[in-house]
């Protein structure tokens, strides 16, 4: 199966601009294409692992990568589908957001050996020199007003108001693959489909100012079985950071994705071979309650973005806790897997006697019932079960030093931090 195919099979092409060229450009030699990644944050996210995963597929394959960090359209800003115009930051903050994403895509494209190891691009180093009056005449002359006010990312924010220079982001975006083509021989962009627009003005302009062809990929938007955009948790985004979201949080993200989208996450998120997932669809089919894809996909893509040891780590923190072994884990460990449980910081003139620490820190709702619950046997710390109505907590209930567990029933966590 060639690789234009297989990209095809996992589910990971939406559009591209001519696809019979650019499937027989991709089987007859060499290809070199980019895919960019504005600086926005400190850390990408779920949201561009699809792209970053689509490179890795094609330099496997013995195509050459160019990963772009946009030091210079960072600081401008992409228009496309968002409500509202980004705040700007500053170049110093985006410089630093530049370093931190190209940590990021070094672990997943090899920058080092073989004669298509990828090269890390910003294109502020070509940005940072042209003048204004100079990209006017070289490249603005290229694009007619009516083309730009065509693209979907334009038209709607043109009733709410655009300014001219996220207007002028869709040159800036050609631009780069102008320039990526000229210096480095690019002829393939590969980004989301929300940059189909911006993405096609750089085909535009080699077309245009340099007479070439250039080809543009686009990976699907990818949602779950209900339509919600996938990559969001709670809220928030599930970064590739593991200090913004940890290893254990990523496990259990993927661990809980829908029966219904488990195997079509396993084509597009891991690198599995289709028949390995062929013949986990058949075991998971058979008995989906024991969630085989999804503890597959969980393994898979936290190992791939983490590696091994944060893996065994996540997966140990998730066996332990649901056997209640507290005792077992880390402060460390701990702190990953009840990040999202209540916290109370306990005062020093607070009560430590478990009746009054219950009611305290909100674990029980009244004395009455932290005196029930007790009594029942509904309390533990630290995994233990305490039916002691005077039992008062003392360092040697502190892990580490520095916090205390305590399980309401079978699964109301809180930590109590000293």
């Amino acid at each position: 199966m060639s690789i234009f195919n297989e990209l095809k099979e996992r589910g990971l092409v939406f559009q591209t601009t001519d696809e019979e060229a650019l499937e027989k450009a991709l089987a007859e030699g060499t290809v070199s294409f980019y895919s960019g990644y504005d600086p926005t944050a400190d850390s990408l996210h779920l949201g561009h692992l699809v792209p970053i995963l689509v490179c890795r597929h094609l330099q496997l394959a013995g195509h050459k990568p160019f990963p772009l960090v946009g030091g210079a359209t960072g600081l401008v800003g992409d228009p496309s589908f968002k409500d509202a115009e980004r705040s700007l930051q500053t170049k110093e903050t985006v410089d630093g957001w530049v370093d931190k994403i190209k940590g990021q895509l070094s672990s997943f494209l090899d920058f080092e050996t073989g004669d298509n190891k990828a090269v890390m691009i910003n294109n502020y180093d070509w940005f940072g020199s042209i003048s204004f009056i100079d990209f006017l005449r070289d490249v603005g002359k290229y694009f007619t007003v009516n083309y730009m006010m065509s693209k979907e990312s334009v038209k709607k924010r043109i009733e709410t108001g655009i300014s001219y220079t996220e207007f002028a982001y869709q040159i800036m975006q050609g631009y780069d693959f102008y320039e990526l083509n000229r210096l480095y021989d690019v002829t393939l962009q590969i980004g989301g489909s929300d940059q189909w627009g911006n993405m096609t003005a750089g085909t535009e302009l080699l077309r245009r100012k340099a007479d070439k062809i250039g080809h543009v990929m686009t990976v699907p938007l990818i949602t779950d079985s209900t339509g919600k955009k996938f990559g969001k948790s709670e809220g928030n985004a599930i970064w590739l950071d593991a200090d913004k979201t940890s290893p254990y949080e990523m496990y259990q993200f993927w661990l809980n994705v829908m029966d219904d989208d488990a195997v079509r996450f396993l084509k597009i998120f891991t690198f599995l071979s289709l028949d390995e997932i062929a013949e986990i669809e058949e075991a998971f089919n058979a008995a989906r309650h024991e969630r085989l894809a999804q503890k597959v996909l969980a393994r898979e893509v936290v190992t791939l973005v983490h590696g091994q040891a944060a893996y065994e780590q996540a997966l140990n923190i998730t066996e332990q806790l649901f056997a209640g072994n507290i005792k077992s884990l880390s402060a460390q460990e701990l702190k990953q897997g009840l990040s999202n449980v209540p916290n109370y910081a306990v005062q020093t003139d607070d009560s430590l006697n478990l009746v009054d620490i219950l009611v305290t820190a909100g674990i029980s709702p009244s004395k009455r019932q932290a005196r029930e619950d007790i009594t029942n046997g509904a309390i533990y710390i630290n995994g233990d079960r305490i039916q002691d109505l005077d039992y008062t907590l003392s360092e040697n209930d502190k892990i580490a030093g520095e916090l205390t567990v305590v399980r309401r029933g079978k699964k109301k966590y809180a930590v109590l931090t000293f």
